[in-house]
């Protein structure tokens, strides 16, 4: 199936990214030319979704090489500066983390500073690639589990958005479509930023991919009325054991699936695995402003002085 979006690209001395802050109402393509362009992209959710963030990140530690003009001795510690920088800005995801290791260990075997921005450009173009391939194997795999008539809840974005271009839990509707499978998609609204709503019905509708929004807390409804057959969910980092961390409100549907013995699937490339944490009370999770709650848009919808959990 052709690609829906093209998240981001490389062009030599700038990443372009599309800002997914302004979708739906418009498709607006961003320049990143620093790494500060890109921690503050990644951070504030221009770019997002685990797999694209990884890239992004790969991508902003090159563009730290290109800008470095100390001496040579100290190249490599300028770039494990950056990467600790980067690593900041969205802890949670292991895309990023494994993005910048590739990419940095690649500098780390080069000899001179010239040699090593070279072979480090070709690592996040390799990195793309993978993600690429990635993203068709999870949907050959997926194929499987999905049957003509199918109704399956995703929860966020897991599509093009979140990856170079291609997909991770999408890729199983996209597979279908492809096979000729008619499947219907519930797709949660996905508090507080509204990625479902924003995001994925925008891919699905580009994809031509049947589907219906629904607020996050009305899933348990649908699994009760017996009208979700399948849950199919990306994954921000997954442990050893098993244990996945994704967006906030993923715990409840799965433990709702289990209720409902509806069958739950997460669906993610291999560079989102940490082999390092045994489970997932080790995984850092990061606090966001308080805005996104008490904000829709520009328009408040709580007041200012109200506390804020917001995970």
């Amino acid at each position: 199936m052709k690609r829906i979006v093209s998240t981001l690209a490389w062009k030599k001395t700038y990443l372009e990214i599309i800002d997914q802050t302004q979708l739906p109402l418009r498709e607006k393509y961003l320049r990143l030319k620093t790494i500060d362009d890109v921690w503050g992209a990644i951070r504030f959710l221009k770019i997002r979704g685990a797999p694209a963030i990884g890239l992004a990140a790969a991508y902003g530690l090159l563009l730290a090489a290109k800008q470095f003009r100390g001496k040579s001795e100290e190249f490599i510690q300028y770039l494990s500066e950056k990467t600790l920088y980067l690593r900041e800005c969205r802890p949670t995801a292991r895309n990023l983390f494994y993005g910048l290791e590739r990419v940095l260990k690649t500098a780390e075997n080069s000899g001179d500073v010239l040699t090593a921005i070279s072979r480090m450009e070709r690592e996040c173009a390799r990195l793309v690639k993978e993600d690429l391939i990635c993203s068709h194997r999870i949907g050959a795999h997926g194929l499987a589990l999905i049957k003509n008539g199918m109704r399956i809840l995703t929860h966020c974005n897991a599509g093009a958005l979140a990856t170079a271009g291609g997909v991770t839990a999408l890729a199983l509707f996209y597979a279908a479509k492809s096979a000729g499978r008619e499947i219907l998609v519930y797709v949660d609204e996905t508090r507080p930023v509204l990625q479902g709503a924003r995001l994925t019905c925008w891919e699905l509708m580009k994809a031509e991919i049947s589907h219906i929004l629904i607020c996050d807390n009305m899933a348990g409804y649908l699994m009760a009325q017996k009208k979700v057959d399948a849950v199919v969910v990306g994954a921000d980092r997954i442990c050893r054991n098993g244990d996945t961390a994704n967006k906030i409100g993923t715990y409840p549907l799965a433990v709702l699936a289990r209720y409902h013995r509806i069958p739950f699937y997460i669906a993610a490339p291999i560079s989102t695995i940490d082999f390092s944490l045994e489970n997932g009370g080790q995984i850092p999770i990061e606090e966001r402003a308080a805005r996104e709650i008490i904000q829709c848009g520009n328009s408040a919808i709580a007041p200012k002085s109200t506390r804020v959990y917001n995970p």
